[in-house]
């Protein structure tokens, strides 16, 4: 079996880099977990956590492996100055991601 990979992208309504992201990946149907912040304390929590500050949008990409945990594989901070490398990365794993959030 393959492994899967999610996407969670930490976000706030405020942010135009954020709205920036979530068009990209809409416009392109990859799947991802919205984690809007300013709706649920705990999930700045998480961000701070995952990347030590509460700078948004930040992304964060997980593999599940075949037992089902997860474990994170890498983290952007900001849409615009990652976006590069942030598509590289979904066209590289994107017949591996898991649609069903």
């Amino acid at each position: 079996m393959e492994d899967k990979f999610e996407l969670e992208l930490y976000t706030r309504p405020t942010c135009s880099d954020c709205q920036d992201a979530k068009k990209y990946l809409k416009s392109n149907r990859i799947h991802y977990a919205d984690k809007d912040v300013s709706k649920n304390l705990s999930l700045e929590e998480d961000l701070k956590e995952i990347s030590g500050n509460r700078i948004v949008p930040m992304f964060a990409f997980y593999k599940k492996g075949l037992v089902g945990k997860r474990k994170l594989v890498k983290y952007f901070i900001g849409f615009e100055n990652n976006k590069n490398e942030i598509v590289s990365i979904l066209k590289k794993i994107s017949k591996s991601f898991q649609y069903n959030f």
